[in-house]
């Protein structure tokens, strides 16, 4: 049988506990192949997320270019959440510095390299807010056909959890999502409609622990960190919202998927940053996502403690 090829992806976001799990179980994943690494300001500001992101990088082994991408949103002023991530926005174990320095270039620039230069369609895996991915898309238009998909953790069709009804990273930059979500490139979506009910529990967190590697040791006390700010909200898990968006490229088959037109709101008091879904398609238009609704939690918490245990193998 011939072997599968694999997925190549630029992993764009603002590590962040759960991004830096992300990008940890898609470099073990014998599925995809990392053109690059950019970073967004989200979680922390632009300097914090791409020190982190070498960080990161450092600890996994992971040798893909990374870059900087922009210092605030396209139209309105940065926000960040210490009280989720930390005053470092990785706060927990310590890490490795940086084993190389960023490119040169910034991410718009990056991204619009890797994927001329690439010899297959790639696709864009954002954990954070949408604006290098927006800034990439009106900077390079012609680009748009060499883009297979973007799959994203972002928005929730149901509620928010920054505001009632907005999700943090579509709250960051509305407007960026708004370009992203009528770029007319297929989506896959990774809203809170899931993302809470990917829990990682105690009980896995100590299975990770278990495992012995110095990636997994790493791992399970940041599960334990972003943990302490969920469990004062009643989870009994840290939901990993971004991995999410990595699972269901390499493990689609754990979560159920239902295709809407999905719309994001720019304005209004209350409602800034929603992602409002076409539910019972009133609007008449063709759906632009394919949204995750629902997942297999034990099957999803097998998998990730897998990928994370092939870490042990690499030290081995």
């Amino acid at each position: 049988m011939a072997q599968e090829m694999k997925i190549p992806v630029i992993l764009d976001g603002d590590p962040g506990h759960d991004d830096a799990i992300a990008w940890t179980i898609a470099h073990a994943s014998s599925r995809l192949d990392i053109l690059a690494v950019t970073t967004c300001a989200g979680n922390q500001t632009i300097e914090k997320t791409t020190y982190n992101a070498l960080r990161v990088c450092a600890l996994i082994g992971l040798k893909a270019p990374v870059a900087k991408g922009c210092p605030k949103p396209l139209l309105t002023e940065p926000m960040n959440a210490p009280s989720v991530h930390g005053e470092s926005g990785l706060d927990g174990p310590p890490l490795p510095e940086p084993a190389f320095e960023a490119e040169p270039v910034g991410a718009v620039e990056l991204m619009a390299r890797v994927i001329r230069a690439c010899d297959r369609k790639v696709t864009i895996v954002p954990t954070g807010p949408l604006t290098n991915v927006a800034a990439l898309l009106m900077a390079h238009p012609e680009l748009k056909q060499r883009i297979e998909r973007i799959s994203l953790m972002g928005g929730g069709l149901a509620h928010g959890n920054w505001t009632p009804a907005a999700e943090f990273n579509i709250l960051v930059d509305p407007e960026a999502a708004k370009i992203v979500f009528e770029s007319g490139i297929p989506i896959l979506m990774a809203g809170l409609d899931v993302t809470e009910k990917a829990l990682v529990t105690p009980a896995d967190f100590e299975r990770i622990r278990a495992q012995g590697s110095a990636v997994s040791d790493v791992v399970w006390q940041w599960l334990e960190f972003f943990y302490k700010f969920h469990r004062t909200l009643g989870y009994e898990g840290a939901p990993m919202h971004d991995p999410c968006a990595v699972m269901a490229l390499i493990h689609p088959e754990l979560f159920t998927m239902k295709d809407y037109y999905v719309q994001v709101e720019t304005l209004g008091d209350y409602c800034k940053g929603t992602t409002v879904a076409d539910w019972n398609g009133i609007l008449g238009k063709a759906p632009n996502a394919t949204c995750l609704m629902d997942v297999d939690r034990d099957a999803f918490a097998d998998r990730l403690v897998e990928l994370i245990d092939r870490y042990r193998e690499v030290s081995a």
